[in-house]
């Protein structure tokens, strides 16, 4: 019985049975890889709190690219690591909250509002992310907001 309530939880959107056909299979298999890169996306998100730059760097591929729109893109991870380093410096406090998220295949879209404190100034920056995934780390993300949103608020 419960290797049956296994199976059913891991097939699950299939009856609770594997897939069937090779068709059938692949659909699964993309269905599982969207809500794994989704699932990454989401603890990268979480770790912001902590605003430790190795530890965000470490999602990111060794030739990953993190590129801020209002800025240039930055690649490789040590580059990406110092750049969030660099940015972050003067943040006290920061919570992302996560407002969707949808995926297809190794992309991963997170609509944010980025709730950040810089001693006594502070933003609620709303901010669209696209994820580009490979073998389970970004491989290139790309981050739209308002960067005079941003600036008016921390100076």
């Amino acid at each position: 019985m419960r290797a049956v309530a296994e199976q059913s939880s891991t097939y699950r959107g299939y009856g609770g049975q594997p897939p069937v056909t090779a068709q059938d299979e692949q659909l699964w298999r993309r269905k599982v890889s969207d809500m794994q890169n989704e699932e990454i996306i989401k603890e990268f998100v979480a770790a912001w709190s902590r605003l430790d730059a190795d530890e965000l760097a470490s999602y990111f591929t060794e030739d990953g690219t993190y590129h801020n729109m209002p800025t240039g893109p930055v690649t490789g991870r040590d580059n990406v690591r110092a750049m969030i380093a660099e940015f972050t410096a003067p943040w006290t406090e920061t919570e992302w909250d996560l407002l969707n998220i949808a995926s297809d295949g190794d992309v991963v879209i997170a609509e944010r509002l980025d709730r950040t404190k810089a001693g006594d100034k502070s933003v609620d920056l709303p901010c669209t992310g696209v994820f580009e995934m490979r073998d389970g780390k970004i491989y290139y993300w790309r981050d739209y907001f308002d960067i005079g949103t941003y600036v008016r608020a921390m100076t």
